[in-house]
């Protein structure tokens, strides 16, 4: 899976759809972060976001859950910064 470059990333309104996931938790996870601390991140940092959301919803939730640690680090720390706002 490869990481989007920041001049292709999606449009605010294309994540807020992709951050509607089949888990109500993961929602208000994932959107909260999007709201709270995307607009704010460095473009490197967006990029990986979206690179996350395209990880399936149960692997997702256990990670924000911490019953599974991310193998990557870029991945664990972004993944610890959005369940710290959770």
């Amino acid at each position: 899976m490869s990481v989007p470059s920041s001049n292709t990333l999606p449009s605010i309104e294309k994540l807020r759809w992709q951050c509607r996931r089949g888990m109500l938790e993961l929602d208000y996870a994932l959107s909260d972060f999007l709201e709270q601390q995307y607009p704010n991140l460095a473009e490197e940092e967006q990029a990986l976001f979206v690179r996350l959301l395209d990880f399936e919803d149960q692997l997702l939730l256990d990670w924000l859950m911490g019953n599974v640690v991310p193998s990557d680090d870029w991945l664990r720390d972004l993944v610890e910064r959005i369940a710290r706002r959770s």
